[in-house]
């Protein structure tokens, strides 16, 4: 097992380096048909392997290296492969997968992740193992890596992907669009948006943003998204540069969503989180802030999310005296109190999976980083966090990471801090 938080996804034997996805997709009849071509390395000698990819989707033919494989057999979520011939360690492989089928969400713990039809198009929704809905893959957050994604849609759909685009080709009613990413990304973090949406520049930011969105909804996106640039601006002093080449995109979605999504150098929002009223800004701060703490500092198990989750809502309270908003430690005393009165049988570094999306996990994240600044002081803290997001760019992480590195920041054992605020359940004083 990779992850006991997700038992059964995750393979071993091998490590992939690159995907390409040649997708079609037709809206109305919610039929996806794709190749992948995968290049990979193995890391043992092995006769046989796994990729993840849902019982939703039928393969019809998969080469290895050129050649068909011995066999190849579907079962519970799984691409088994079977090979004529054992593959030496830190050989080369070559996997080509065709398949086809009506992409569904995947069922989990925590509701259907992937793939989901919306009213007029369709999103993937990756996290934490939804990737598999729609393309084979190794579905694990360790397992990063670049990605061509090249999708056909019918013409007045938009399909976007992550990176950036490099064509756009329009032919008999279909539109093919091809995206590059060539930062290493974990398979959550590749998505798809496919929607009768208009395509907008922002003005005025330090990294190049974009907007995708129903045109109905541009007026409203102006007025909620308006501050988008100046926390790009905040958290580029704060964290450091921003990780991906090829800017930041925000898709609005026509329908409603429960909650926005992250994604490697895009952010997935609904309808109802753009109406004008300002009342999501700081959704718009903790999405944005993934991008360095999530989604190019990625966990390596699931377990220690509080790396990617406590991050970005520590940057919400970052950014809210800038937006008009109560001060850092206004949030800080406010959300302590809250917790203090919540059950107390969360431990942060291991919340278990039924919890590891629990507003808790969140709260106490953030509020362990803000004792941590407590301790250190401001100059130390922004230091580590720069630190931290350079030192792993692109990389996966585990929390003995961070208190490591946090240790060279301190003049003082943040032993007792970390006992305190990771590895007991009791939520201690401010």
């Amino acid at each position: 097992m990779i992850d006991p938080y997700v038992p059964g996804t995750g393979n071993f034997g091998y490590r992939v380096s690159r995907y390409e996805l040649d997708l079609e997709y037709k809206v109305a009849a919610n039929r996806l048909t794709g190749t992948a071509t995968i290049t990979a390395a193995t890391l043992a000698a092995l006769q046989s392997f796994s990729l993840d990819l849902s019982d939703a989707l039928a393969v019809s033919k998969v080469t290895v290296n050129g050649r068909r494989p011995q066999s190849f057999t579907r079962a519970r979520g799984k691409l088994n492969i079977a090979l004529a011939s054992s593959v030496a360690a830190g050989a080369a492989l070559n996997i080509v997968v065709r398949y086809a089928g009506n992409p569904r969400p995947i069922r989990t713990l925590w509701g259907e992740v992937g793939f989901e039809e919306l009213t007029n198009g369709a999103l993937v929704a990756g996290q934490p193992n939804g990737a598999m809905s729609w393309y084979p893959c190794d579905d694990h957050p360790s397992s990063k890596a670049s990605y061509r994604i090249q999708i056909s849609t019918d013409s007045p759909y938009h399909a976007v992907a992550n990176g950036e685009l490099l064509s756009r080709r329009v032919r008999a009613g279909m539109t093919t669009w091809t995206y590059e990413l060539p930062e290493p990304t974990s398979s959550y973090l590749v998505t798809l948006q496919i929607g009768e949406y208009t395509g907008h520049q922002l003005a005025k930011s330090p990294v190049p943003m974009r907007a995708i969105l129903p045109e109905s909804l541009k007026s409203d996106f102006d007025a909620d998204f308006a501050k988008q640039p100046e926390m790009m601006k905040l958290f580029e002093q704060l964290f450091g540069p921003y990780p991906l080449a090829g800017g930041y995109t925000v898709v609005v979605t026509d329908d409603d969503l429960e909650i926005p999504l992250e994604a490697q150098g895009i952010s997935i929002f609904g309808a109802n989180h753009c109406d004008g009223s300002g009342r999501s800004e700081r959704l718009v701060a903790h999405e944005l802030a993934h991008q360095w703490f999530g989604n190019s500092v990625t966990v390596r198990r699931w377990r220690d999310i509080w790396l990617h989750e406590g991050f970005a809502c520590y940057a919400e309270w970052l950014w809210s005296p800038h937006g008009g908003g109560r001060s850092t430690q206004e949030w800080a005393e406010h959300y302590h109190a809250k917790l203090a009165d919540s059950p107390q049988d969360l431990l942060l570094a291991d919340p278990g999976p039924k919890d590891m999306f629990d507003d808790r996990v969140y709260k106490r994240g953030a509020l362990t980083l803000h004792a941590l600044r407590g301790v250190i002081g401001d100059e130390n803290f922004f230091a580590l966090l720069r630190d931290w997001a350079d030192r792993y760019r692109h990389a996966t992480v585990v929390t003995d990471d961070f208190t490591g590195l946090a240790a060279h920041y301190s003049d003082v054992s943040l032993r007792p801090l970390w006992d305190a605020w990771l590895y007991s359940t009791a939520v201690p004083e401010l």
